[in-house]
């Protein structure tokens, strides 16, 4: 049996990929957002909302379209899974001051999304102090049934573990060469997200950050452009230099 096999992923016909996480059923979809099943809520990591305005304030000049291009996935997601929750796992925002930048039209987009579902804010490196006057609730960490969701993994065994923070990415062998995609990696007991945002890079799987923090060989699961595929450490490459 292969690990991905043992793992028990699952490939849906809606392009989701099907796992268990601890014992808690669970969807990961295309665009990086992963659905807990038995509590209605749906999870996104690392937005890094208005990224695009803090690098033009140094001179970097990227096009402001960041914040809007997520949220609109963002509402995307909502509108078809229709959560009861929808939980930010920390690094929401890009910084302390970037809700204070956003434009109208993108705080209302945020603020609709609040109407219709429950928002938690878990609290991250670069947002630890949440905007006041936004909807939602904010938490160092929440607990899901046996799910524990936090900003920054645990070092050493953490059962039921969902975070964040890494931005894991999986570069791939494939027959035409390798690809490199955003992942989510998990052995099945723990998991680290992929990051939403649309202008966050990646670290790669086979990173020292991730060694240590899953018993045995983990499991990726690939956002593809509308499909998630799994793949063993066995199809996994380091980044070329």
């Amino acid at each position: 049996m292969s690990p991905v096999q043992a793992l028990g992923l699952r490939a849906l016909e809606d392009g989701a990929m099907a796992l268990t996480l601890a014992g808690e059923a669970a969807r990961l979809l295309p665009s990086g957002a992963l659905v807990l099943v038995a509590h209605s809520t749906l999870v996104v990591a690392d937005l890094h909302l208005e990224k695009g305005s803090a690098f033009a304030a140094r001179g970097q000049l990227l096009p402001p379209l960041d914040t809007r291009e997520t949220l609109r996935r963002l509402a995307a997601d909502a509108a078809a899974q229709a959560p009861r929750r929808i939980l930010f796992l920390g690094d929401a925002f890009h910084d302390r001051q970037a809700s204070r930048r956003m434009s109208g039209e993108d705080r209302a987009a945020l603020e609709a999304l609040g109407r219709g579902s429950e928002l938690v804010w878990i609290t991250g490196n670069h947002d630890p102090e949440p905007d006041a006057d936004l909807p939602g609730e904010s938490a160092d960490e929440i607990r899901l049934g046996g799910l524990v969701l936090r900003h920054e993994p645990e070092p050493g065994a953490a059962p039921g573990e969902i975070a964040g923070h890494l931005h894991p990415c999986a570069r791939i062998a494939t027959p035409r060469g390798a690809v490199r995609r955003r992942c989510l990696v998990t052995d099945g007991e723990r998991a680290v997200l992929p990051a939403y945002g649309a202008f966050t890079g990646g670290l790669n799987v086979l990173d020292a950050a991730f060694a240590g923090l899953f018993r045995g060989d983990p499991v990726v699961a690939a956002l593809g452009d509308s499909r998630v595929h799994a793949e063993g450490v066995r199809s996994l490459r380091p980044d070329g230099r």
